[in-house]
Parts: C-alpha cells; sequence; structure tokens
C-alpha cells in the first residue's frame, strides 16, 4: 500500500490528464484513472507505505504546501516496473519548497521513503503503474502528445486510497 503527500492541479491541466487517461485505457494500458476508482492527476511530494494525516498536518502547521507552485511536464519517462510518468521540470521554486516540506516533516517524526527525500526525488506524474511491456513504446508517444503541459497547484492532500484516507492539508 502507499500513502503520499499529493499535490493537485488546476482544471484544465487535471482534464488533460484525464483525457490522457481514458485514451491510454481505450487502448488497453491500466491507468490511475481505472486504479481505485479514486486517484486524481497530482504530483507527490511524500510517500511511505503509510502516513498518518494527522502528524503530517501537525508537521506542516501553517506551511502553504504547493500553493503557488507552477508545474511544467515536458517529458515522459518510465521507471522500473512498467511504471509511466510525465516528468516536471525540476525548477528551484519546485526543489526549494519541497526541501522545505521534508525538512517539517523530518522535525515532526514523519518517515517517508528515500527516494521522496531531497536530492533523490524525481519530480513527476503517475500515468499508470503498470504498462504491459509490448505497449510502453505506444503509452510513451501517446504521453509525447500532450506535452508540454503548465499545471498550477491548486490544493495538496494526504492520501491513501487503498484505505480511502485523503486529508485535505
Amino acid at each position: 500500500m502507499v500513502a503520499a503527500l499529493e499535490l493537485y492541479l488546476d482544471v484544465d491541466a487535471t482534464r488533460r490528464l484525464r483525457t490522457l487517461w481514458r485514451s491510454l485505457e481505450a487502448e488497453g494500458i491500466p491507468t490511475l484513472g481505472s486504479l481505485h476508482q479514486k486517484h486524481r492527476p497530482h504530483v507527490s511530494l511524500a510517500a511511505a507505505g503509510r502516513i498518518d494525516p494527522h502528524a503530517v498536518a501537525d508537521a506542516l502547521g501553517d506551511f502553504p504546501v504547493g500553493r503557488g507552485l507552477t508545474l511544467d511536464m515536458d517529458f515522459a519517462g518510465q521507471f522500473v516496473g512498467r511504471v509511466l510518468w510525465l516528468g516536471v521540470t525540476a525548477t528551484e521554486d519546485l526543489l526549494a519548497h519541497h526541501r522545505q516540506v521534508h525538512e517539517r516533516l523530518a522535525a515532526g517524526g514523519v518517515e517517508v521513503w528515500e527516494h521522496y527525500r531531497p536530492g533523490r526525488w524525481v519530480p513527476h506524474c503517475t500515468v499508470s503503474l503498470r504498462v504491459p511491456n509490448p505497449m510502453m513504446a505506444s503509452a510513451i508517444r501517446r504521453c509525447l502528445e500532450i506535452l508540454p503541459l503548465r499545471a498550477t497547484v491548486t490544493g495538496a492532500a494526504v492520501a491513501d486510497h487503498a484505505n480511502d484516507i485523503s486529508h485535505p492539508l
């Protein structure tokens, strides 16, 4: 199971990403749109097997998570395990914001996976967790069709969809 601190995107970017999900689904490629039926397009700042949303809220206090950030998605990529994603340009503002969030989480005793920590994190918007290997090239081509994509962060939450947790921050 995965819990994450997710940044949510403006209406236009969300619409474009959902359209991408639907087109991939029509081609037989599963996306976050069909996983749990609860996902919405997002960029995760932190993730772990479990995250206590109240501990995160306490650790972050009045820190404006994601507010004022603009995210530019300019490339597609994949992680080992057939994970397909849109890459977010790692701007100084985004990396500084990410670092501040993690400093507060660490001070509050909130544990996250190492690969989401500053210096290791790859900013991305996940499209699919399990693209069939023979379909990866066509899935990447479909992703490239909607790029570049600029998004404004409109909200944040701690989400654990498998356990019906969505705690706005």
